[in-house]
């Protein structure tokens, strides 16, 4: 199904190029009601102990393009993910082993340790760490480990071949014992995926727009790998899911908690407490930290509600811990007229003379910087119905103000200066004040149109996408944190009770999104707050639309996982030369006591080049000790029970470890990359247990499974045509991916290369298992000191971040509207259920929406996400997001409510998965058609007495500029060198990252710094905060005798001018003139001036609502370097693209066709 009036890019599934799904797809229609099940994707008797053995079903691609703007051309993806049976095919020959250093113990091949013997190694004795296990059939489940023994029993009937230790001569002290293990057979390959994609025609000029369905049909589809099948319904199409992000800083987050003992109804409610975000601290006025399931409770759904009598089934499987929802229908589209339009891009038209640098009216925002985080706030709600809250809400038609000034008609071609000289808020939604107050945070939970339309014919007209974007498990600074016995939830929807649902009296509540009637716990009845009893309107639960419920064993399939950490380091000759080893290193030591997690945390390490080695760090050994697999083609696990270690009782050899690690290779000469079975090794390592793998990777793999070819051709960069190979060359990490996400592993990937390393391939291993991709190009940590300092405070903060387990989550809306395609970086359990291995605080999601039924019956739409997930603590928690909107009637009202940056977020979702799945030009050429359809459906429903003119609702005026600045990104741009991994990488990050960190790459701030003044200054914690206007994208701007800041959310530029004023060059920069400028400045100094502290006072301003520290240069304006400083400003004309100017006539051409 798909957003009004748009072409579905991806009718059916979404392939990821050649021959990958991509991730996302369609939900599938599912059923209303406590009889709702879903098929379990993986059984529950193998779910954490091997790949599932049935295979996948095949999804066909089923949707046919219009006859009018084209629909991207859907894939057939049929392969099974999992096979009973792998062949091996194209499997090398297992490389010699490495020779030893000097120094290094040698052992005969007689006195080669076997499988469960010692070594021969003095070393002190030591105790076994218990491997990781849980008591056979928890919750009514059976548990059975991986069969470890395999290898080791077969390795036992083999000789063991002790070989040295590293490659290479000249190496100095000596190293780790060394164990070289021959190959064991019977490990398993990766198969390739087979796709076909069928091109069905060529029309003219593609859009995402198409007309409203003629009808809607119910639709089943079996289970797909990767991706639902995506229902081919009206409007915006469904795109793949792909990515991560940055968010909020590191604060101590003030966690509330609302505690209550279920036996002796005492309820006591703790004061807020000062703390790390990712810390869990016991519940005051409950003796320990467990909560117990209230006595008759049967575990069921995601839920432990007690409202029912009625028993559930055990859960087998995620799928059955979060409930279902109501009935899904999908619409089949129709073909609309076709629409012929040139080429974007090359046809440049004159300057008009009325295009005139002339000041406008526009509203000012106040100065803010984030969001809001929603807080615990009080709000009275004395049993109101559903009535009583309709009419609390206005109607925009009696707010005239509003109206006005977002319907203010603007003529884009004459009024040039539309930009807002502070950053705006988002649209606040028009609800009652007291609506308002409890609404969930723009920052966490955003819709593209803040007032929703009644049906799909009125979104149709208004030809704007329908979406969510969703940042949900981002840091917060305060967060009510709930203990209870009872989790309420709607029996029929499986809703988690929030601050819009309906009390009819004491004893009943009405459910704000299927409407059903429920009954109020006697639990419920005392308010842990007030102390009270009889006011279940004031639980705190009902008070805060962002709350985190303390999961009882109903929520779990096994006990909590701890943390387990594994790194797998490439250490190939490319990989020394570059120098990140020594970062990371350091950065780990550093940060040894910080990684999240208790007495229970693992830590492991591999590292490969031609060959894979484990290092065993078992407590008791006086060091590590280092075994070497040499046979990459059946790759297996030397020994189970001590490579990952208890990070406490181990510390030391981890110290020990990490400290001689860059030394150990220094002079390697192995230039060979053997990735994949690196990989294949973390799999099998960390399968018992599932947690986060975070692989290094420098070049492109070139031994083993996995293998990759280089695909680029440096002559295409440039093309103004389509580019290739922005899909995966093989299947085999996506596959893997979905084996980790099976296990619950996520994996991270980290790539450090000056070098073509096929990132559109490697980036499916993160994709898949809701990992998170870092690129640094060019990184070198002598040579490229930006990047190297970029890359260790990106650890510093990857390293110590919250994260959780074994998480899932499931969007939830009012009836009537519907789901059916996901962006981000998960595997798609089941119709609507996003698999989540691990989640982190710095990835968005963005869902595509339609409307199935009518809203007439309501004022309010209600959204509401819930991701269960366990602590890095060991504990289950759901953390509840809760969005309220209004329904509108009137078409000029969905034009009122338009959030700009959340319509540009969403399309470029869009426009990359139509890129990969279709080609680039088309995606290029459905941007600029949103634009042209949408500002000719506000042409065509406004009033007769409109200007002449380009012209645009005030809400939408910005319009035009974000597609213009979309289309000159790495990642959609033609015309402009860009390499094909930087261009890769560009697409995940739009794929995964939440909205302000897309809407700084895609529209950068630009501020003058050369003369900051106290006008409007921001007081802030004693700080006295300049607040220099915003400037527009353009070189008319920039002039030498200033200096220019350029925010461009991962990099920062500061553009010096040739006749900077000399006091600003000497007390912010310390340097005596321009000419003394060093070309490779990458910070500013901590100079003892007042223009010094004014600047380094703004600069850390900006970057507190960021986790991640950007990259900085000081920019001048006679160097090369500045080349890459003008392409951010997008208003201006460049070779291949329009001027903004340009843009909009070409715009109004294409209205007047």
């Amino acid at each position: 199904m798909s957003t009004p009036g748009y072409t579905n890019p991806n009718s059916s599934v979404n392939n990821y190029g050649m021959n990958a799904t991509q991730n996302g797809g369609g939900a599938a229609s599912c059923h209303n009601g406590p009889a709702q099940t879903y098929p379990a994707m993986y059984p529950a008797t193998s779910y954490y102990s091997s790949a599932p053995p049935q295979g996948y079903s095949t999804i066909a691609g089923h949707g046919a393009p219009p006859t009018g703007k084209v629909s991207v051309s859907s894939t057939d993806d049929s392969a099974d993910y999992y096979t009973n049976s792998h062949a091996h095919t194209g499997t090398l020959p297992g490389a010699s082993p490495c020779p030893t250093p000097p120094g290094t113990h040698k052992y005969p091949t007689s006195n080669a340790p076997g499988p469960g013997a010692s070594l021969h190694h003095p070393v002190q004795p030591f105790q076994q760490v218990t491997p990781y296990t849980m008591p056979t059939g928890f919750c009514g489940q059976p548990y059975n480990h991986p069969p470890q023994g395999q290898t080791l029993v077969q390795s036992q009937q083999m000789q063991h071949s002790v070989v040295p230790a590293s490659s290479g001569s000249n190496l100095g002290a000596p190293l780790y014992p060394i164990i070289s293990y021959p190959s064991a057979p019977g490990s398993s390959q990766y198969g390739t995926l087979r796709s076909s994609q069928t091109a069905a025609g060529q029309p003219p000029v593609p859009t995402l727009m198409q007309p409203p369905p003629t009808q809607s049909s119910s639709q089943q589809y079996p289970q797909g790998n990767g991706a639902t099948p995506t229902p081919a319904h009206q409007g915006y199409g469904a795109a793949p899911l792909s990515q991560t992000a940055t968010v909020n800083g590191q604060s101590n987050a003030v966690q509330q908690h609302y505690d209550q003992n279920p036996m002796s109804q005492y309820y006591a409610s703790a004061p807020p407490i000062s703390e790390a975000p990712d810390r869990e601290r016991a519940p005051s006025g409950t003796p320990n930290t467990s909560v117990h399931s209230s006595p008759g409770h049967h575990p069921g759904g995601e839920s432990s509600s007690t409202t029912t009598g009625s028993a559930s089934p055990v859960p087998n499987s995620y799928e059955s811990l979060e409930g279902g929802g109501y009935t899904d229908l999908s619409a089949t589209p129709t073909g609309v007229p076709p629409k012929q339009a040139p080429p974007f891009g090359y046809n440049y038209p004159t300057m008009h003379p009325a295009y005139q640098q002339n000041p406008t009216s526009r509203t000012d925002s106040s100065p803010s910087h984030g969001g809001n985080p929603p807080g615990y706030q009080q709000y009275s709600q004395p049993f109101p119905s559903l009535s009583k809250l309709s009419s609390a809400l206005g109607g925009l038609s009696s707010v005239p103000d509003l109206e006005v000034e977002t319907l203010r008609p603007v003529n884009l071609l004459q009024e040039r200066n539309i930009l807002p000289t502070k950053c705006t808020p988002p649209p606040e939604p028009n609800l009652s004040n007291d609506l308002r107050k409890v609404n969930c945070s723009p920052d966490t939970f955003r819709c593209t149109l803040t007032n929703i339309p009644q049906t799909q014919a009125l979104l149709n007209k208004a030809r704007l996408p329908l979406g969510l974007l969703l940042h949900p498990f981002r840091d917060l600074t305060q967060l009510p944190v709930i203990t209870s016995n009872t989790i309420v939830r709607c029996r029929s929807c499986r809703t988690y009770i929030n601050p819009f649902v309906s009390f009819l009296d004491q004893r009943r509540w009405k459910c704000n999104l299927c409407y059903r009637v429920n009954d109020v716990p006697d639990e419920f009845m005392y308010n842990p707050v007030t102390r009270s009893y009889g006011e279940p309107h004031k639980r705190p639960e009902v008070q805060n639309s962002t709350v985190e419920f303390i999961a009882s064993s109903d929520y779990m399939l096994r006990p909590p996982q701890p943390a387990v950490y594994l790194f797998v380091l490439d250490v190939s000759h490319n990989a020394m030369e570059s120098g990140y080893l020594n970062v990371f290193c350091q950065s780990l030591l550093d940060n040894l006591e910080k990684l999240p997690g208790d007495t229970r945390t693992r830590i492991g390490f591999v590292t490969f080049d031609n060959t894979v080695h484990f290092y065993n760090m078992q407590e008791g050994l006086s060091q590590p000790q280092m075994l070497v697999v040499s046979d990459i083609d059946d790759i297996f696990i030397p020994t189970h029970d001590s490579l990952l270690v208890n990070l406490k009782e181990s510390k030391e050899l981890v110290k020990d470890l990490l400290n001689a690690l860059p030394g150990m290779f220094t002079h390697t000469r192995e230039t060979q990359s053997a990735l994949g079975p690196a990989l294949q090794a973390a799999y099998k390592l960390m399968s018992p247990t599932g947690g986060r793998v975070s692989v290094f990777q420098t070049q492109l793999p070139t031994l083993g499974t996995g293998v990759l070819q280089s695909r680029e051709d440096p002559n295409l960069r440039s093309s103004t045509k389509n580019v290739p190979n922005l899909g995966p060359a093989t299947d085999f990490y996506k596959k893997l991916a979905l084996d980790c996400s099976g296990q619950q592993i996520g994996v991270d990937l980290f790539l450090l290369s000056s070098q073509y390393s096929d990132l559109a391939t490697l980036a499916g291993v993160s994709k898949y298992s809701a990992g998170s991709i870092f690129y640094y190009p060019s990184f070198h940590h002598i040579h490229n000191p930006s990047q190297s300092q970029k890359f260790q405070k990106d650890l510093q903060r990857y390293l110590t971040r919250k994260i959780g387990f074994e998480a899932v989550m499931r969007i939830r809306c009012t009836k009537g509207l519907s789901i059916h395609t996901f962006h981000g970086n998960f595997f798609v359990r089941s119709t609507d259920l996003l698999s989540l291995a691990n989640v982190n605080p710095d990835s968005g999601f963005t869902v595509q929406m339609s409307i199935e039924e009518s809203l007439a019956d309501t004022s309010l739409a209600c959204f509401q996400a819930a991701l269960l997930y366990t602590s890095c603590k060991g504990k289950r928690r759901i953390r509840v997001h809760t969005l309220c909107l209004p329904v509108v009637s009137q078409l000029s009202d969905v034009f009122a409510g338009a959030d700009i940056q959340a319509i540009s977020c969403l399309l470029a979702n869009m426009a990359i998965d139509r890129s990969i799945s279709s080609s680039l030009s088309d995606a290029r050429d459905a941007l600029v058609n949103a634009v042209v359809d949408c500002l000719m459906a506000y042409r065509a429903n406004g009033s007769n007495n409109q200007p002449s003119g380009l012209i645009a609702p005030s809400a939408l005026r910005l319009f035009p500029l974000y597609v213009l600045a979309l289309l000159k990104q790495k990642a959609l741009r033609t015309g402009t060198s860009t390499r094909l991994d930087e261009r890769v990488f560009s697409m995940c990050e739009f794929k995964s990252q939440p909205l302000h960190q897309i809407m700084r790459i895609v529209h950068p701030d630009l501020y003058r710094i050369d003369n900051l003044t106290e006008q409007g200054v921001l007081h802030l914690n004693d700080s006295v905060i300049p607040q220099p206007p915003l400037l527009q994208l353009t070189a008319e701007k920039l002039t030498r005798e200033g200096a220019f800041l350029m925010d461009c959310g991962n990099v920062m530029y500061l553009w010096v001018g040739k006749c900077c004023n000399e006091m600003f060059v000497r007390d912010v920069l310390g340097c005596p003139n321009y000419a003394s400028i060093p070309s490779s400045m990458t910070e500013i100094p901590e100079l003892q001036t007042m223009y010094s502290e004014r600047t380094r006072t703004f600069i850390s301003w900006l970057l507190e609502s960021r986790t991640f520290h950007p990259a900085f240069h000081v920019v001048k304006d006679d160097t090369s370097a500045k080349t890459s400083f003008f392409q951010h400003l997008v208003e201006d004309r460049t070779e291949s693209a329009f001027s903004y100017y340009e843009f909009l006539l070409h715009v109004q051409q294409q209205m007047s066709k």
